[in-house]
């Protein structure tokens, strides 16, 4: 094994840095579809520097061209294994808008521009298989995590394969890998194949059918196959079901899903990472820089170049949010002194002009909460974690402890939270956190994410409530502080969610005229690998009670999208047309009561000239004005 470099390191090395550091093979070798920047909300960076503190070589080669052996070569073959991923976004979601056009820009290539091929972790293994068969390789990141069982794939309006059996790849980490890489990196480096590792937690691997049917399957969880959830709804909502309570680390068992080429089976999944593990994977000496090779700036980088990852993990369990199945339930966070620590480092750097963007994670409000079950028992397989629950600690002392504490870091003058608050535990806390938040880290807009108004529609999201939105929205405006400008609400609003209707829409609507409270980007309801909600879109069905759901499809997905921007008037035309097909013609005219105006033609022989009395409290946006494809038939 290698010496650690100890000094801040910048990859990926070129051949040229490879030969001064005495590197002649790597150990590792990171294979992304991202551009490299080291700052650890980039996998790529977090993976590498975590490996060469514990003494393994590192290469990465960033968003190699496809087409082109020599990129996948230019470091060389590694000694233990490659490691690929898409990158931090599922490479179809970043290449494609919910409507299904293709987007021109790339927020992770520099200067925008896309680099990475559609269905990346599949290409790259194809091409790395081809050009070295001998050599193990590794699949990860969020796109292999979610795809790791067959699933539905929105851009095909197919039923896809595991991404194991089309990636010709020997494992698949799933969650969190900083860990998991390390102990295949390990069990290689004491002289064990990278075949025969298949006992890790947290990674899936694959077996011949032959060798399956004589397979002691004692324990195991065995999924409907791939032949009858591709053709069969209602198998594959019980698919789903089956293997989604099985992401626990304490009471998860192995799931197996037969495939007809292979069968894909699913260890447990890994412990979250303790305090002292994250502490030290976040005490690393990034640069929080793109790498100088590039002339161009990679846009994803500013939103977060000053942020802190507080904690991971998310116990809300939205229906529409695959981080249950990646991230887990249950919440690890940082120590106090860890972030300061990382927070005084930043006020050193010389392009720190005061401000950190964000201290958060999944939420900005779940660092320090906890149950006293999880390390026993793991999370409760039969109910949801949330401020009703006894057990769960709602107190965010330890966060209003450790916001005030960052505030007072020499050189830092603004600690802004980011990441969108989970209002419904922010009012069941009683140490005063709402009041610290409003007065002092809302950089005057602070992000919610309510979804929608209708109870019916709120259920399937698995959300909470509308009174409970209500409450904190009354709350954050009382509390205006004095001596600074208005701060305002900036909702999340998503529209064609299945189980949601036309008339629900028009009632979020009418909610968002009254409040003000106007999307500045349209949401709209884009199905992703491995969510509930996702398995809704697909066949209609609830997966948790086997129940019937309406699913918003072709027109009727374009007319819901237009009611969340009614105010547009590029949208009249498909609003005025969900009102009428809703009975609702009475919100078509003038005044405060309505939503659009008449149709043109009557407008101009009645005469009138009509002004919207809309006034939003927040900056609207019409410029994404995408037009929605037709959609899917559906017997």
């Amino acid at each position: 094994m290698s010496t650690p470099i100890q000094e801040p390191l910048f990859l990926p090395i070129t051949a040229k840095e490879k030969e001064k550091l005495g590197i002649d093979t790597f150990d590792i070798i990171i294979v992304s579809g991202d551009a490299y920047v080291d700052h650890p909300s980039f996998a790529a960076a977090i993976l590498g520097r975590n490996l060469w503190s514990v003494g393994y070589t590192v290469g990465i080669i960033s968003q190699p061209d496809w087409r082109r052996d020599e990129d996948f070569l230019a470091l060389g073959i590694p000694r233990l294994f490659f490691a690929v991923s898409a990158g931090n976004v599922d490479s179809m979601v970043n290449a494609f808008t919910p409507n299904k056009k293709r987007r021109n820009k790339d927020t992770y290539s520099p200067g925008g521009i896309p680099k990475r091929p559609d269905r990346a972790t599949i290409v790259y293994t194809n091409k790395l298989r081809s050009l070295s068969p001998g050599t193990g390789i590794v699949i990860g990141g969020i796109e292999a995590s979610l795809r790791r069982f067959a699933h539905y794939d929105y851009w095909s309006d197919s039923v896809r394969q595991s991404v194991l059996a089309d990636a010709p790849a020997d494992l698949l980490v799933y969650g969190m890998g900083e860990r998991t890489l390390r102990i295949i990196a390990d069990r290689m480096s004491a002289g064990e194949p990278i075949r025969s590792l298949c006992d890790i937690p947290g990674t899936c691997w694959t077996m011949p059918v032959a060798g399956w049917r004589t397979h002691n399957r004692d324990g195991m969880v065995i999924l409907p196959d791939y032949t009858e959830v591709k053709t069969d709804p209602v198998r594959y909502a019980e698919a789903f079901e089956l293997h989604a309570h099985e992401q626990d680390p304490v009471r998860g068992r192995t799931v197996v899903q037969p495939h007809p080429k292979t069968v894909v089976i699913q260890n447990p999944p890994a412990t979250p990472p303790t305090t002292g593990e994250l502490d030290a994977i976040y005490n690393h000496p990034f640069t929080r820089s793109a790498h100088p090779s590039y002339k161009e700036h990679i846009p994803a980088l500013e939103p977060v170049r000053f942020s802190i990852v507080s904690h991971r993990g998310c116990f809300g369990n939205c229906a529409f949010c695959a981080l249950t199945h990646h991230q887990g339930r249950i919440v690890s966070s940082r120590s106090e002194e860890s972030i300061v620590s990382e927070v005084e480092r930043i006020s050193s750097m010389r392009s720190f002009k005061g401000t950190i963007q964000d201290v958060g994670g999944p939420s900005a409000n779940m660092y320090g909460l906890s149950c006293p079950k999880w390390i026993r028992s793991g999370v409760c397989p039969d109910r949801q974690c949330g401020p009703d629950c006894p057990s769960l600690s709602t107190d965010h002392a330890p966060l209003v402890s450790l916001l005030r504490r960052l505030w007072k870091i020499p050189g830092v003058k603004h600690i802004f939270c980011g990441s969108g608050v989970r209002f419904d535990l922010a009012l069941a806390d009683r140490s005063g956190y709402i009041d610290e938040l409003v007065t002092n880290h809302v950089s005057g807009q602070l992000k919610v994410a309510p979804e929608h108004i209708s109870p019916q529609v709120l259920r399937l999201m698995n959300k909470p409530d509308n009174t409970v939105f209500e409450t904190f929205r009354r709350r954050f405006n009382e509390i205006q502080p004095e001596g600074k400008g208005r701060q305002y609400l900036i909702p999340y609003w998503i529209s064609s969610h299945p189980g949601c209707t036309i008339s629900d829409m028009i009632d979020l609507a009418l909610y968002i005229r009254q409040t003000g409270l106007a999307p500045e980007q349209v949401q709209d309801f884009t199905p992703t690998p491995m969510t509930r909600s996702t398995t809704m879109y697909h066949t209609g069905i609830d997966p948790e009670t086997g129940e019937r759901v309406h699913v918003p499809l072709g027109r009727e997905r374009q007319i819901q999208r237009a009611l969340l921007r009614f105010m547009d008037p590029e949208n009249e035309t498909l609003v005025r047309e969900g009102l009428t097909l809703s009975g609702r013609e009475d919100l078509i005219g003038y005044g405060p009561a309505t939503l659009i105006p008449p149709a043109r033609r009557e407008t101009a022989l009645s005469g009138k000239r009509y002004t919207s009395s809309y006034v939003p409290n927040s900056r609207c946006n019409a410029s994404d004005r995408r037009t929605p494809p037709s959609g899917r038939r559906r017997s």
